[in-house]
């Protein structure tokens, strides 16, 4: 009987790129000789590091491929306090950075990438699919965490109860190499890495449960073509979660396969072969395949997002009556509510109100009203927005003055225009001006208040309201 030969060893270059926020962050990449038709992006298990993919990338074979594999923060080469981020929408966030940079350094578009991610990898991945939307080729999670076996009953509100009166600490994963495969000398060399931290940042772990809650939930809205791994004798994770995102998944082309018998750590199994072959294959089909045509185009007519549109339109259950009830009573105590009845509540006025994000109201009871309502999701979301507008204004801006070129801005409906009056004040090292334009005059007037309070210089023509035509002038 003939056996395969191990394939030749492929060499890896070490490389770094750096993230939004400074960090440093390390991966390796595994360049073809020749042309590569595509890349492949592996997204290690929590705990492990991007060297633990070399054989796993030798025995895949895919000459013609492209293949890149990071240390997230706080694993391995990369920086951060081990095991540990500020949190899981951060390293969700170095996803995309890392996507970006490979596709600016070495000239693929998404539409040419795949995305395999292993366990807490395979969250990080259909996380990053779900909120950044990218049109890549395919997406491969093999055997993704989203309910981690924690066997302690009420672990989740336990951990949630310690951060709140200890704040940040570990948790010490319980799961021992012969857990994770079968093959001895893989559990051994797991053993005696050095660079494998045991342990997990009870933060991260409660993002986890909560990202995977929020996917669970919402994995209708990805369409990419999947493949999805499950183990079948896994000791970490549950197979009914993963069963269940597969499920409602909205992909025309999704595949669900159990591997038998196997544990946690597919990709260093005794018969890990078996899963090469299936990533294999799956990587050669859909490079084969012309992309998918991208759904978001026509989201507002039909699939899931117009599903969640017509189900949002209809009428409310009863608790959302008496949530309505609730605040154009007692929620009136809370300044933020009796704005939103006042002006509206996507009113310029309400958005400032929002990322000022400082609770006031009648009466304790109406601060407290006040605190909740400034913490809703919604809310929280436009927050982050307008940082993520602050931080990409800074980075125009910066970049205009590196290139010796004025720096010019103008907002069209500004609102109280509060995120871009904050960055030119934290910038004012640069010299800029800006004409920011609303047809509302409260908005101006409330524009023109900040600015000087913010001690900007304000003159009246660059906070004119537009007349009634639509016309600057």
């Amino acid at each position: 009987m003939s056996i395969d030969p191990f394939p030749a060893s492929r060499e890896s270059v070490e490389r770094r790129f750096k993230a939004s926020d400074g960090a440093s962050i390390f991966y390796r990449a595994w360049l073809p000789a020749g042309p590569a038709r595509a890349a492949l992006l592996l997204f290690h298990r929590g705990h492990e590091h991007s060297a633990r993919w070399q054989e796993t990338v030798d025995e895949l074979e895919l000459d013609d491929v492209a293949v890149f594999a990071w240390d997230a923060r706080g694993h391995g080469q990369s920086p951060g306090e081990r095991g540990s981020a500020e949190n899981l929408a951060r390293v969700v966030q170095d996803v995309d950075e890392f996507v970006g940079h490979v596709s600016q350094q070495y000239g693929f578009a998404r539409q040419d990438m795949i995305v395999l991610g292993h366990s807490v990898g395979g969250v990080l991945a259909a996380a990053w699919v779900h909120d950044y939307a990218p049109p890549i080729r395919a997406l491969i999670l093999a055997a993704p965490a989203f309910r981690v076996k924690l066997y302690v009953p009420l672990a989740i509100p336990l951990l949630r109860l310690r951060q709140k009166l200890f704040g940040p600490g570990y948790v010490k994963s319980y799961v021992k190499a012969k857990m994770l495969t079968h093959d001895p000398e893989q559990a051994r060399l797991y053993r005696q890495d050095s660079a494998i931290f045991p342990q997990i940042a009870v933060k991260i772990l409660l993002d986890l449960y909560d990202a995977s809650t929020r996917l669970l939930a919402d994995a209708g809205a990805i369409h990419a073509p999947t493949l999805l791994l499950a183990a079948g004798n896994d000791w970490v994770v549950r197979q009914s979660a993963q069963r269940t995102f597969f499920e409602r998944l909205s992909s025309q082309c999704k595949r669900f396969e159990v591997l038998p018998g196997m544990h946690h750590a597919v990709f260093h199994e005794l018969d890990r072969r078996l899963v090469v072959e299936k990533v294999r294959s799956f990587v050669r089909e859909w490079i084969d395949r012309p992309p998918e045509p991208w759904s978001l185009v026509e989201a507002d007519r039909y699939g899931f997002t117009r599903n969640e549109y017509d189900r949002l339109l209809a009428p409310g259950p009863l608790k959302f009556k008496l949530v309505r009830f609730g605040m154009k009573t007692l929620g009136r105590l809370s300044a933020g509510i009796r704005l939103g009845w006042e002006a509206g509540f996507d009113s310029g006025r309400t958005l400032d109100y929002v990322y000022q994000n400082e609770p006031a109201g009648t009466t304790p009871l109406g601060r407290w009203f006040d605190r909740r309502y400034l913490n809703s999701i919604g809310w929280a979301g436009i927050r982050q927005r307008g940082a993520n507008l602050q931080r990409l204004l800074e980075d125009a801006i910066g970049e205009l003055h590196a290139a010796g070129r004025p720096v010019r801005l103008l907002d069209i409906a500004s609102g109280p225009g509060r995120y871009l009056l904050e960055t030119l004040k934290r910038m004012a090292d640069v010299p800029c001006s800006a004409l920011l334009r609303d047809y509302k005059e409260e908005n101006v007037v409330a524009a023109r208040r900040l600015a000087r309070r913010l001690g900007l210089y304000v003159s009246r023509r660059e906070m004119m309201p537009f007349h009634d035509s639509g016309c600057l002038v």
